[in-house]
């Protein structure tokens, strides 16, 4: 008699009429699948049950964050990721449609068949806790941004550290040559956005979605302005505020506790806005580009860093992520590039460059996978296992979606110009980019870390970077 596993991917091949992606293996210890894939473990019947319920990117990150399923010992989480990637890709799957023809013919009741004999039907599993439930109230209104910020942002400071490295920057670094560590490569980043922005001493900076103050206080310290940073994350404010203090700059930089559209002391000479507009939604982002117009001088600069998506294929709706959407960031929405340049110049911006950061982000990414994985057991002591376990597969998968370009990120600068038409910007691209050197700015320089060791409670090997 065939073993469960075998039976169990037999089935689901017939039914898709393509190759399995990975090996199975079940809960009796059998196997099957292509030689040489990766191989995922299925611990228990709850497991198949969720995937029968679920089928697909929701059900499959409902099992592993409740640890339903694991990646196997010799295989490795990003290998996986990319072969069910490929897998969704495939003509095949991406135009599959299931009805009771295909779900009551044969490949239907022999998939049934060999579910029964698993002993997997049952009631649908409820989702693990760390699961958002339905949100309240208007979208993108105010207090229902407020509890999607919270759910990802105030999870803990100390896990945020732990993840992010000592720049606590929780965006893509700029990985130039000199940049040989992830502090390195975050150092230049900021100074990357302060030399777009042209800042010099005197000037007023607005950063809207300030995360825990890293901008602001390298603005602060190698750039001479003054700094207002707005964030609705009790728990971010609470550290910048507190970082601020530490490094001598409450005079200079304010860390408000504030939502982008509730900012009332115009003008600002520049405004920054990093990885923050990710949360704004297409409902609202007219309004937020329009605000940010009302806040600057006349001549004053935009910096908008923001991930994107790619359009999409003809005639198919935008689909967020429901991993992404329900673990987190509620309520998220990414727009093609296009798409935010038309909204920043229908706001009265004139958009002065765009510069992709894609590849950087998916090394930024591999970084904080490595560090979350080296600190394993202290991150599952600070935030639980099952958080430990989203944050570890929406990073990994971010960084894959990143190098192979099913998403990316960009900076656009963009100009509020004078009534006369003046951008104040420098003739040629590398006159205004080069800008002025940070004064007292420190070398970006750092080393090269080592793979970190095995934490038995990761179940597989660590990710390979």
């Amino acid at each position: 008699m065939a073993k469960l596993a075998d039976r169990l991917v037999g089935a689901v091949e017939g039914l898709l009429g393509v190759p399995a992606p990975l090996r199975l293996q079940v809960w009796d210890g059998s196997a099957a699948g292509p030689p040489g894939a990766p191989t995922v473990v299925l611990r228990n019947r709850r497991a198949l049950r969720r995937l029968l319920w679920q089928p697909g990117e929701l059900g499959l990150a409902r099992a592993y964050v409740a640890g339903d399923l694991e990646v196997a010992p010799d295989s490795d989480l990003y290998e996986v990721l990319s072969a069910v990637g490929r897998f969704g890709e495939l003509p095949e799957i991406r135009t599959l449609r299931l009805g009771p023809g295909e779900v009551l013919g044969e490949p239907g009741l022999r998939a049934l068949t060999a579910v029964l004999r698993a002993g997997a039907l049952g009631p649908e599993p409820a989702p693990p806790p760390e699961e958002v439930r339905r949100a309240r109230g208007r979208l993108h209104s105010r207090g229902r941004d407020r509890a999607a910020i919270s759910h990802h942002y105030d999870v803990g400071n100390d896990f945020y550290g732990l993840v992010l490295g000592p720049s606590m920057v929780y965006s893509c670094a700029y990985w130039t040559p000199e940049a040989k560590s992830l502090e390195a490569a975050q150092e230049a980043k900021l100074d990357l956005v302060c030399r777009k922005l042209g800042l010099r001493p005197g000037m007023r900076l607005l950063d809207v979605g300030c995360g825990w103050g890293s901008l602001l206080l390298h603005a602060a310290r190698h750039y001479g302005v003054t700094a207002v940073g707005v964030s609705i994350s009790r728990e971010q404010v609470a550290l910048a505020r507190h970082r601020v203090e530490e490094a001598g700059l409450a005079d200079r930089v304010e860390v408000r506790l504030q939502d982008y559209r509730e900012v009332p002391d115009r003008p600002f000479d520049a405004i920054s806005s990093i990885g923050m507009a990710e949360h704004v939604g297409s409902v609202q982002y007219r309004a937020y580009a329009e605000g940010l117009y009302r806040l600057l001088v006349p001549g004053g600069r935009l910096l908008n860093h923001q991930i994107a998506r790619r359009p999409d294929h003809p005639g198919e709706p935008y689909r967020p992520s429901p991993f992404i959407d329900r673990y987190v960031f509620p309520d998220g929405e990414l727009s093609p590039v296009g798409s935010t340049v038309a909204r920043l110049e229908e706001a009265g911006f004139e958009v002065r460059d765009v510069e992709s950061l894609r590849e950087h982000y998916g090394l930024t990414l591999r970084e904080w996978v490595a560090n979350l994985e080296a600190r394993w057991t202290e991150a599952v002591g600070l935030v639980g296992r099952g958080r430990a376990r989203v944050w570890r597969l929406y990073m990994a998968a971010s960084a894959l979606a990143f190098e192979q370009n099913r998403i990316g990120v960009n900076q656009v600068l963009a100009v509020r110009s004078t009534d006369a038409g003046a951008a104040g910007l420098p003739p040629t691209r590398g006159e205004w980019l080069l800008g002025r050197p940070a004064v007292g700015a420190s070398p970006l320089v750092g080393g090269v870390r080592a793979a970190a060791p095995a934490d038995p409670d990761l179940g597989d090997r660590p990710s390979v970077r």
